[in-house]
């Protein structure tokens, strides 16, 4: 049994690769994500993914999500919790968008739990910098951090 705030899926191990059914390869669609020990006083969860090696030489926001119900155990393939707003991401768009780095390299794959004393009042168009001012001001704890990583192979014609 798991006694800490964290987090964890049934597809892919922490640090493990991350199927293709998940990437811009695949389906592109979200993985499932486990939560585990809520610390007390949590009003919602903020769940934020991003590729920390991105070619573009920062940080690429994958998937932002607040207002997560703090007795949420799971989020499941193509589903958001009742209540939950996807921001807008490095694809400029609202919603799950899959790895899909350039060929040849391996990338890393964060998924940021945190717990927060209140829901947000943020609009869907807000992006990870709204998002992190919130976090940083209503923090009530953040889960261990929880890896994945993918690999596009080369295309040859």
């Amino acid at each position: 049994m798991i006694d800490r705030f964290s987090i964890s899926s049934p597809d892919f191990e922490n640090h493990g690769l991350i199927p293709e059914r998940f990437t811009c390869e695949g389906s592109d669609i979200n993985p499932e994500i486990h939560i585990h020990y809520t610390p007390p006083g949590t009003k919602s969860l903020v769940l934020i993914m991003d590729d920390p090696d991105a070619s573009s030489g920062g940080v690429f926001i994958h998937w932002l999500v607040w207002n997560i119900p703090p007795d949420t155990k799971v989020i499941k393939r193509k589903e958001l919790p009742p209540g939950a707003v996807e921001g807008f991401t490095s694809f400029e768009k609202n919603g799950y968008g899959g790895p899909c780095p350039k060929p040849g390299k391996i990338h890393r794959y964060d998924f940021k739990l945190y717990a927060l004393g209140r829901m947000l009042d943020l609009p869907p168009s807000s992006r990870v910098q709204d998002l992190e001012r919130e976090i940083h001001a209503h923090l009530v704890g953040k889960a261990d951090q929880f890896l994945g990583k993918y690999k596009r192979e080369s295309v040859l014609y």
